[in-house]
């Protein structure tokens, strides 16, 4: 498939990186249209073929099946090619990044957040919004994805401890994920954020109800897109003002998508607690047994961290936590991934059967 570059030059306003790796998926892929998947619905997308065209298509009739993981359908996001006619997808380009989590309740499926993002942006209010064992817990869903986190905080007009609050992710900060205190009312304040949102990039923002994630993306854009709500006094939580998720060009020239508040951050079994706490690794490399817990063993280094103050206790429980929740996380995804080997053979099975009644 070859898109003239006048159509390439189109699409890099929602987020086409025009680099050597999407050259040759491209030139691999078939169909006679290339768009991204800006919204989707129960039975449809809504596709971009431009900044200012969006149509609705069809999707391949396996994707409309109940058993079909979602990891195989397309996102928000995903790069998809079009029949001639352009009313139906054939099938979407090999994904950059796939941010997803395990989906609420006890389902074993994963749920697909977005695709092909460059950056995550964890909006965390500095109100009653502020939780650092939250913002570990992004970190280590980001950090699976294939995208770079950066964590904005919001309300920083509102907040008289800035400093201190930053002062809390010291090993946030120092593994490498950069932190932007602004005001999301403020164009001046968020103009930090515009690194991020160059031609051919795609952001996602991501965080709880009432963080201030519509109100920063109306400030990017200049303008009322977003519908926004007050929050609770008592909590500082808010209603869902976003209710799906949504791609949109921005004036910065990259492109964001936007999501509904999380209320819960389950894993889905592809992260690694190791990324986001390598502070905890790196001292348990100077423990005396190599099988150590980190109890009352002879030669804990990271007890004696906790000791001597240089490992906040509190992150490091937290840590075994989500240790424990990513553990559970991969025996639970491959329980499912067995029920759909089996599923996939008894429809193999019957299948035969019918052609061999023929």
């Amino acid at each position: 498939m070859q898109p003239t570059p006048e159509a390439l030059d189109r699409l890099r306003a929602i987020g086409w990186p025009d680099d050597d790796t999407s050259r040759a998926a491209l030139a691999a892929a078939q169909g006679s249209r290339l768009a991204r998947v800006v919204g989707q619905h129960r039975s449809a997308y809504d596709v971009a073929t431009q900044a200012d065209e969006i149509i609705k298509v069809q999707p391949p009739l396996p994707w409309t099946r109940p058993r079909c993981p979602p990891e195989n359908r397309a996102a928000v996001g995903d790069w998809v090619t079009l029949d001639e006619a352009g009313k139906n997808i054939l099938a979407f380009l090999p994904r950059r990044s796939i941010l997803k989590r395990g989906a609420a309740g006890e389902h074993h499926r994963q749920q697909l957040i977005a695709a092909n993002v460059d950056h995550v942006l964890v909006v965390v209010g500095l109100d009653q919004d502020f939780n650092p064992r939250r913002i570990e817990r992004y970190l280590v869903v980001i950090r699976a994805s294939g995208a770079d986190p950066v964590l904005v905080l919001t309300k920083a007009d509102e907040c008289e401890i800035v400093e201190d609050c930053i002062d809390l992710l010291i090993e946030v900060e120092e593994s490498g994920v950069p932190i932007h205190a602004v005001n999301a009312r403020d164009a001046a304040s968020t103009a930090v954020l515009h690194p991020y949102l160059a031609a051919g990039h795609t952001v996602v923002l991501v965080g709880s109800s009432g963080a201030g994630k519509s109100t920063l993306t109306n400030t990017l854009l200049g303008r009322e897109k977003m519908k926004t709500n007050t929050v609770r006094g008592n909590d500082s939580r808010g209603r869902h003002t976003t209710t799906s998720r949504v791609l949109t060009p921005l004036p910065q020239g990259g492109c964001l998508i936007d999501t509904p508040g999380m209320r819960e951050v389950k894993f889905s079994g592809d992260e690694d607690i190791v990324d986001a706490f390598e502070d905890i690794e790196a001292l348990a490399s100077g423990c005396r047994f190599r099988d150590c817990v980190h109890g009352n063993e002879p030669g804990c280094a990271v007890r004696a961290a906790i000791e001597d103050d240089t490992l906040d206790e509190a992150r490091f429980l937290h840590f075994l936590k989500l240790r424990g929740e990513v553990e559970a996380a991969v025996v639970t995804q491959a329980a499912r991934r067995a029920e759909e080997a089996l599923a996939k053979t008894a429809a193999h099975k019957r299948n035969k059967d019918k052609l061999g009644r023929r």
